[in-house]
């Protein structure tokens, strides 16, 4: 996906790579505070938890300062680091129906007192967030952040048919919840 970034930022993202390469600790913070807003709405979309959001940033740049080593620069940072907190979303879920930890509810909008942008992006949020967790993770990695069904397949360890079926799934449920029909 284009990001929009000049040249120059990348530039300084290398830096700040390097940096993080060599221990620099003000290279982590620098990188924290260009990715972490991002990473931060990834974890909330797949989790649809405000805590556990917040966890996984920390979570995924602890883990980003351990294994930079790992980084072989074939993509880019964002893509390795959103891929990071893919992969502990989805940990962090798995251990949450392990433990079977009550899940979250979120309090449903009314619509009838909805009627600007905002307000709709909130309602879509609280859609995504009340999908059913299969389909939630599988609509947020293919259709907002840009996944494959084989992608998909392999970082969540379900067949890309059983992908492609959660996906459907969610957008019916999605249409249903927003008030749109159905094709």
């Amino acid at each position: 996906m284009p990001s929009g970034r000049t040249p120059v930022l990348e530039l300084e993202e290398n830096e700040l790579i390097a940096g993080l390469r060599s221990g620099d600790e003000r290279a982590l913070e620098a990188l924290y505070r260009l990715h972490a807003g991002r990473v931060y709405a990834l974890g909330l979309r797949l989790t649809a938890d405000t805590s556990r959001a917040e966890e996984i940033v920390q979570d995924v740049f602890l883990q980003a300062w351990r294994r930079i080593g790992s980084f072989e620069g074939r993509s880019r940072f964002s893509t390795w680091l959103y891929r990071l907190t893919v992969n502990r979303s989805l940990d962090t879920m798995r251990s949450k129906a392990a433990s079977r930890r009550e899940r979250l509810n979120f309090e449903s909008f009314d619509r009838a007192t909805h009627d600007n942008g905002m307000e709709a992006a909130m309602d879509l949020e609280s859609a995504i967030a009340s999908l059913p967790e299969g389909a939630r993770v599988v609509f947020v990695l293919h259709d907002v952040e840009g996944y494959r069904h084989e992608e998909i397949a392999d970082l969540s360890g379900i067949a890309p048919g059983t992908s492609k079926a959660q996906l459907f799934r969610a957008r019916r449920l999605l249409r249903a919840r927003l008030g749109r029909p159905n094709p």
